[in-house]
């Protein structure tokens, strides 16, 4: 799935390599990427955001598994997908998140029972390991609101599983369907959800 509009310029810096450990080819970059192998390079092996937060994805043109990336270094690919029960080494593509805000207060999000905004529904401004325990009535979200900042939400508790990174900015912040998640979406199933901080 392409971008339609293209990133403005920003207070983002990424660093990426082709190599583990911050060795090998090295290039910066302030802006998207949607397509590594353009760059020189056949991978990413690890990388380093020096400001901003972004998105990284498994295959170019932004699609495949989607990865948080914020301030921080990451020697391996286990340091980006983290607990995901899924074994992704690749990284192709990336871009800036947009809308990630620097006060966590400032981000909200609506959560619906079913898809198009349908049933039971809770507004939330905080971060969630599991909504369950928080007094969500099943495993499954339909459709989300994002009404400011940008959300990371995960497909099991304890922010593991799947990612999809939602933005207030991207589809008007409405997401009606899973399928509008991310291109590897394939089910309602989020357990989790945390802010994504600038």
């Amino acid at each position: 799935m392409a971008l339609t509009n293209p990133i403005p310029m920003g207070p983002w810096k990424i660093t990426v390599y082709d190599q583990e450990n911050f060795q090998g080819k090295r290039v910066e970059f302030t802006s998207s990427c949607q397509n590594i192998m353009e760059c020189g390079m056949d991978n990413v092996r690890s990388l380093k955001v020096e400001c901003g937060a972004w998105v990284g994805y498994e295959h170019s043109s932004y699609c495949g598994q989607q990865f948080i990336l914020e301030r921080g270094d990451y020697p391996r690919w286990e340091s980006w997908s983290g607990s995901n029960a899924y074994h992704i080494e690749r990284l192709m593509s990336f871009r800036p998140v947009c809308c990630a805000v620097s006060n966590h207060k400032e981000s909200k999000i609506v959560v619906y029972e079913r898809e198009n905004f349908i049933g039971h529904q809770w507004e939330m401004a905080d971060d969630y390991p599991s909504l369950q325990a928080m007094g969500w009535p099943n495993n499954e979200i339909g459709s989300m609101q994002v009404q400011s900042g940008a959300w990371v939400c995960y497909q099991y508790p304890g922010y593991r599983g799947y990612q999809y990174i939602l933005e207030c900015d991207r589809h008007g912040g409405e997401y009606k369907h899973y399928r509008e998640w991310g291109s590897h979406a394939q089910t309602f199933q989020v357990q989790s959800l945390r802010r994504v901080q600038q």
